[in-house]
């Protein structure tokens, strides 16, 4: 008899050698799968924008002579910390929001409410333990920066619910996973700058390209039961839409380097990151869902470049 993703406890789009079935007892795998712990990608996606903002907000800082690399650490590691909690949070909210959804779609089956491994009970007090985790550690920046991160929260409740009322609910997750792109200047300065909101825009369009991509796993599903997404909207040809999407994303991000003075090495990271987005778009098969999986988590391998160059120009500032 075939052993099914539920009664191994697992789900079916996950690794099953992860460090969750190794480390964390057998009752906890459903809150571990809930949060997506079992799942980097997702809060190393939503991380990216953050440590963005936070560098290029730290090289301004340094050419005015009032940067700590004290400071700049701190907030790194709140923004890793926070990005883990509140992307566990926000991936518990969706999976209770998309219950019935998620039952009917043959990649999901296997999640925690849709299998019965937990209650919608008891994912709504792991929902809620998770984001009080997610204020604790809000609560450490300035109060112009917990403002923004209580504003994102209409964001984060609306998300679930767009792809029902629109062929665009990619656009609506950008809004709320690109947050970071404006919570990393706040937290150096306490307000907002140019820059900042042209970042933002940037990885936007970043996170409707590469979740287009993601989408097209599940796009014949989402089609049967009628849930939209912007793979069923640009279907059999994404690829003039994502050199589009790709090609936005890299443009305002040149601005916005240029509207915060930053170095030389923050334009190299951004040229390897623009021929990482091209090579995407030249080799992508709609048809191969274990490709479109492959070429999305790619993604987080982009935003550690574009990282890595605004850090060495931060870096050859401060020399």
């Amino acid at each position: 008899m075939k052993t099914t993703s539920a009664d191994s406890g697992r789900v079916h789009d996950a690794p099953s050698n992860n460090w969750v079935y190794r480390v964390l007892p057998r009752a906890l795998w459903p809150y571990a799968q809930l949060a997506r712990w079992d799942r980097p990608i997702g809060w190393q996606l939503l991380l990216w924008p953050c440590l963005w903002s936070a560098a290029l907000a730290s090289g301004t800082a340094a050419a005015s002579g009032s940067f700590s690399a004290g400071r700049f650490l701190f907030h790194a590691f709140l923004f890793t910390a926070g990005a883990i909690a509140m992307r566990g949070a926000g991936c518990t909210y969706n999976d209770i929001v998309d219950h019935d959804i998620d039952m009917e779609v043959a990649r999901t089956r296997s999640r925690p409410l849709p299998s019965g491994r937990v209650t919608r009970f008891e994912a709504k007090a792991f929902m809620v333990l998770q984001a009080f985790a997610g204020l604790v550690i809000l609560l450490q920046f300035n109060g112009f920066s917990i403002f923004l991160g209580i504003l994102s929260l209409a964001l984060v409740a609306v998300y679930p619910f767009a792809k029902r009322f629109t062929d665009w609910p990619q656009f609506f997750l950008g809004l709320a996973f690109s947050w970071g792109a404006l919570m990393g200047w706040s937290a150096e300065f306490g307000t907002l700058s140019p820059a900042a909101i042209i970042l933002y825009a940037a990885a936007i369009a970043w996170t409707i390209g590469y979740d287009t991509i993601y989408a097209y796993q599940d796009r014949d599903d989402d089609e049967l039961i009628g849930v939209r997404s912007t793979a069923r909207r640009f279907g059999d040809e994404p690829k003039p839409w994502l050199i589009g999407l790709y090609g936005i994303t890299v443009i305002l991000m040149f601005f916005a380097f240029v509207a915060a003075g930053a170095g030389f090495f923050a334009y190299v990271g951004l040229v390897v990151a623009a021929v990482m987005l091209a090579y995407q778009i030249l080799v992508l098969n709609i048809h191969d869902p274990l490709q479109c999986l492959a070429l999305f988590k790619f993604n987080s391998v982009v935003g550690l470049i574009v990282f890595a160059g605004l850090v060495l120009a931060l870096l050859v500032r401060l020399l």
